[in-house]
């Protein structure tokens, strides 16, 4: 492990991701490797969590890593990779509170039908109730979760509660093995602080509010709509209605 992302989520994390790939960090340890093996990874995952798990055994043979869940550990990481370098992301806070409200928070909280889809699917889907179990104790638990209170937080909360942890990042990490930076000041910081050229282009810009509310939704109503496809069909509609 050469990079280490320390940002929160809706910081940025995907172009996070790729940026350190375009430059040479990869492969780079990201939520969409656990997304991507869910059955296959949530077990260590929640072994991490309860403490009898080992964190190195999952990020072994990535170069860099960023997004949570590693993020959460970053600390645990930094500690494990003694020379690896360590980047927290960060966004405006009233940007960061906006996109979390758009996002992740209606997946745990909330009237809203982000909510409502994922509490389906977690009776049907096993994985996905490991995998949200596992995300609301590092994100939100009372005592040691990275955004506790942010499912009641009005915007200046969330923007507390982003500040508390990019503080706590910053008291942690040592100032010459830390880059504080925001993918839209560019290439050139990021390049200076991990010593490798600035590339031809911009920073990309990947996994907007529209294409994390396509993937949660459209996820969670494939899932629901392919267990709703396997139920035993009955010969008829309700009250005596023929099926269509």
């Amino acid at each position: 492990m050469k990079v280490i992302g320390a940002g929160l989520p809706r910081t940025a994390t995907t172009t996070t991701l790729i940026a350190f790939e375009q430059l040479g960090f990869g492969p780079c340890y990201h939520m969409r490797d656990l997304l991507g093996d869910l059955h296959g990874g949530i077990g260590a995952w929640e072994g991490v969590v309860d403490g009898t798990g080992d964190l190195g055994a999952i990020v072994d043979g990535y170069q860099s890593s960023c997004d949570f869940p590693s993020a959460r550990y970053y600390r645990e990481l930094a500690e494990r990779y003694p020379d690896a370098k360590v980047v927290l992301s960060v966004r405006s806070g009233e940007g960061w509170a906006r996109s979390m409200s758009e996002t992740i928070l209606p997946i745990f909280y909330g009237d809203a039908v982000m909510h409502y889809v994922n509490d389906a699917r977690r009776l049907v889907d096993d994985d996905w109730r490991r995998y949200l179990e596992v995300m609301e104790k590092i994100n939100f638990d009372e005592e040691t979760g990275a955004m506790r209170g942010a499912g009641d937080a009005d915007e200046a909360g969330l923007v507390a509660i982003m500040e508390r942890w990019n503080d706590e990042v910053r008291a942690t990490i040592a100032p010459e093995r830390l880059l504080v930076w925001n993918p839209g000041d560019g290439w050139e910081p990021l390049c200076e602080f991990l010593d490798v050229a600035v590339p031809d282009g911009p920073v990309p810009n990947v996994n907007d509010t529209a294409a994390f509310r396509e993937g949660i939704l459209g996820g969670g109503l494939a899932v629901l709509n392919g267990w709703w496809d396997q139920r035993d069909r009955p010969s008829g509609g309700l009250h005596g209605a023929a099926l269509s």
